[in-house]
C-alpha cells in the first residue's frame, strides 16, 4: 500500500490542472505553467478541486511509480502557486558573489572567479555579498542549480569554509593536537 500515492492533491484557488490523453498533465497558476508526461500505467483523475492518482495493480514497480507520480504532481501544484526557494551562504574570508545579467559570479578562494550560467525559469539574487537566493516554480530545477552552486566549494569540516545551505549543519572536526603538551 502506497501511503503517499493514496493521498489526495488539493488544488488551491487560482490553479488549474488539465489532464490530456496519454497522461500529459498541465498545471497553470499565478507563478507560471508546468507540464509533464506521466506513465500510462496509472490513472490521473481531476475532480473538482482535487486530483487523485490510481494504480491498476499491486506490483512493487507500480506501487513505486504511484507514490512518485503523486509527489511530482503535488510539487507541480505547489510550484505554480507558491514557488520554491533555496538559500545558500558563503563562509570564508574574501568569499563573495554577484549576479551580472544571466551569470552568477563567485570568488571562493580559487585563483579565478567561478561563473555559472543561470538556467531559464530560475530567479537568482544576491541580497548581500555572501548570500545567494535561488527561486523558481520547478522544484527539481531549483534544487539542482543550488546543488551545482554548492558543489563549487563544499563546506570543509575543519574551519567550516565553503558554500552551504542556509539551514545546513556542518559537523566540525577537531584538527591536529600534536605539539600541545
Amino acid at each position: 500500500m502506497s501511503r503517499i500515492g493514496n493521498k489526495l492533491i488539493t488544488i488551491p484557488a487560482g490553479v488549474t490542472v488539465e489532464v490530456a490523453p496519454g497522461n500529459e498533465v498541465t498545471v497553470k497558476g499565478p507563478k507560471g505553467t508546468l507540464s509533464r508526461k506521466f506513465s500510462d500505467i496509472l490513472t490521473i483523475e481531476n475532480e473538482g478541486n482535487t486530483v487523485t492518482v490510481k494504480r491498476p495493480n499491486d506490483l512493487k514497480a507500480t506501487k513505486q511509480l504511484h507514490g512518485t507520480t503523486r509527489a511530482l504532481l503535488h510539487n507541480m501544484v505547489v510550484g505554480v502557486s507558491e514557488g520554491f526557494q533555496k538559500d545558500l551562504e558563503l563562509v570564508g574570508i574574501g568569499f563573495r558573489t554577484a549576479v551580472k545579467g544571466k551569470t552568477l559570479t563567485m570568488n571562493v578562494g580559487y585563483s579565478h572567479p567561478v561563473e555559472i550560467e543561470i538556467v531559464d525559469g530560475l530567479e537568482v539574487t544576491c541580497p548581500s555579498a555572501t548570500t545567494i537566493n535561488v527561486k523558481g516554480i520547478d522544484k527539481q530545477l531549483v534544487g539542482e542549480f543550488a546543488a551545482n552552486v554548492r558543489a563549487v566549494r563544499k563546506p570543509e569540516p575543519y574551519k567550516g569554509k565553503g558554500i552551504r545551505y542556509k539551514d545546513e549543519h556542518i559537523r566540525r572536526k577537531e584538527g591536529k593536537t600534536a605539539g600541545k603538551k
